[in-house]
């Protein structure tokens, strides 16, 4: 078995660990969007709340009303950077997940190089061996040949 057909084993470990970090980064982008929408979701929230307490605050409003509004609101902004701080958590884990996903696939280009490499080797080697042959036969017909 030639050296480039004995690589393709390894060239299949480093397929499969190349699909496998790309997974887990698709796993880290998908949290990472989720992340992203959650705070969205949470700031559109918290504006529309905003604009419900200035429609409301339109008449006499109570002092334990406005308390409550502005507890709540304190509430959202605590949770809307609690949010923000898990999304950057979560770019900072992407990140990590793209990096190993990288090396992975320069590996495995690396590896796909390494036999193409091989293979034009062996074929420069057997191209050799067979002119080689070639020319001995052309050889002994020379010799062969009644003078």
């Amino acid at each position: 078995m030639q050296r480039s057909q004995r690589l393709g084993v390894v060239l299949a470990v480093e397929q499969r660990k190349e699909k496998q970090a790309l997974e887990r980064m698709g796993e880290a982008r998908t949290l990472m969007a989720q992340r992203e929408q959650q705070i969205q979701e949470l700031q559109s929230y918290h504006q529309e709340y905003r604009q419900q307490i200035r429609d409301g605050q339109q008449g006499v409003v109570a002092v334990s009303r406005l308390q409550a509004w502005q507890a709540f609101m304190g509430q959202l902004d605590q949770l809307i950077g609690q949010q923000q701080v898990q999304l950057e958590q979560a770019n900072q884990v992407f990140e990590v997940r793209r990096n190993e996903w990288l090396k992975a696939w320069e590996k495995r280009r690396g590896m796909e190089n390494f036999i193409t490499t091989c293979r034009q080797q062996e074929q420069r080697e057997q191209d050799s061996r067979e002119q080689k042959q070639a020319d001995e036969a052309a050889g002994r017909a020379f010799l062969r040949r009644p003078r």
